[in-house]
């Protein structure tokens, strides 16, 4: 495998990353930089450090890094995580207000420690909380519930002050989303894409073919975390197996954002050209400036996620043979 990180790897320049990752030889991973400085989004961190946790540290080669920023790679952690020993002898400083670095989590117990650690180190306002932990909260249950990775789901997230968002990664190298649906929902599990798009449905579970999930797992989970990137105009973006599927920034002349059962009705990008992804690797943009009103935002969700289930039941209702 070859990773390289540029200067510009956002979601927003997603296909120019993926052009340059070579997902062939799994047992190799070799890691290049930009000469001058690397600008890299949290997830692409989250997908070199999962994918590399299953190579031999032996195996795993970073190229000489001449970017003044790379001493960056060394505050996120990723050379700890690989067991690679940095190139950079830096102090290191409290991340408090800057940064989550890499972080595995592989069960629900420090699910729940990251969550409750991760807020203080962000400094967010008590209005930004609650949305940044739901949204990490269903990302990695998602994870420890469906990829069936044994080296769980690995997390980063950066809080970027100038433009006031957050962004969010998280990756595994599990079952990935067509397997996983496919449990279930055979017929829309054909391809990756079809599988991805299926998830978003609002009302679909992993777990079983009843519309709205269970008690356990609605099937709401990654639907949410979608419509909170489209309510705040920012990007969402999950890529398993050959597939991406991207939302896009909302048009600030739009004035009214309508939450869309059907991720295909959304303002999006989609490939099944991507380089395989043995996993799911799931990245978030959150603008802070829209998020401060999280609990009208949520109920909005909620009224379109119950909306969408009831007529998904009432169109199966009516798909039932009649006996007379």
């Amino acid at each position: 495998m070859r990773i390289h990180l540029s200067n510009n790897d956002y979601l927003r320049n997603i296909d120019s990353f993926l052009r340059n990752f070579d997902a062939s030889n799994p047992s190799e991973l070799a890691v290049t930089t930009n000469d001058k400085w690397i600008s890299v989004h949290p997830a692409i961190l989250t997908l070199v450090a999962a994918l590399g946790m299953g190579v031999s540290p032996n195996r795993i080669n970073f190229d000489e890094i001449t970017a003044r920023s790379g001493h960056y790679l060394e505050s996120m952690h990723l050379f700890k995580i690989l067991h690679k020993e940095s190139p950079f002898k830096i102090t290191s400083h409290e991340p408090a207000g800057r940064f989550i670095p890499l972080t595995q989590i592989k069960t629900q117990v420090e699910q729940s420690q990251f969550i409750s650690d991760m807020i203080p180190l962000l400094h967010l306002k008590p209005s930004h909380v609650d949305a940044i932990k739901y949204t990490v909260g269903e990302l990695v249950r998602n994870v420890l519930e469906h990829s069936e990775s044994s080296n769980g789901a690995i997390v980063a997230a950066q809080y970027y002050q100038e433009s006031n968002v957050i962004r969010l990664g998280i990756c595994d190298t599990g079952i990935g989303i067509r397997q996983s649906i496919g449990h279930v929902w055979p017929n829309h599990a054909k391809t990756n894409l079809s599988a991805i798009k299926w998830a978003l449905i609002p009302g679909v579970s992993g777990t079983t073919i009843r519309e709205g999930g269970t008690s356990e797992n609605a099937g709401a989970g990654l639907f949410i975390v979608k419509s909170i990137a489209m309510l705040t105009r920012d990007y969402f973006m999950i890529y398993s197996g050959n597939a991406v599927y991207r939302l896009l920034k909302r048009r600030p002349d739009v004035k009214l954002i309508r939450l869309n059962a059907d991720p295909s009705k959304d303002r999006h990008s989609e490939t099944e050209k991507a380089p395989h992804l043995q996993g799911t690797l799931v990245a978030i943009d959150i603008s802070l400036d829209k998020i401060h009103q999280f609990a009208q935002i949520l109920e909005d969700i909620r009224k379109a996620y119950s909306s969408a289930v009831r007529e998904r039941k009432k169109a199966r209702y009516q798909q039932r043979p009649k006996f007379i």
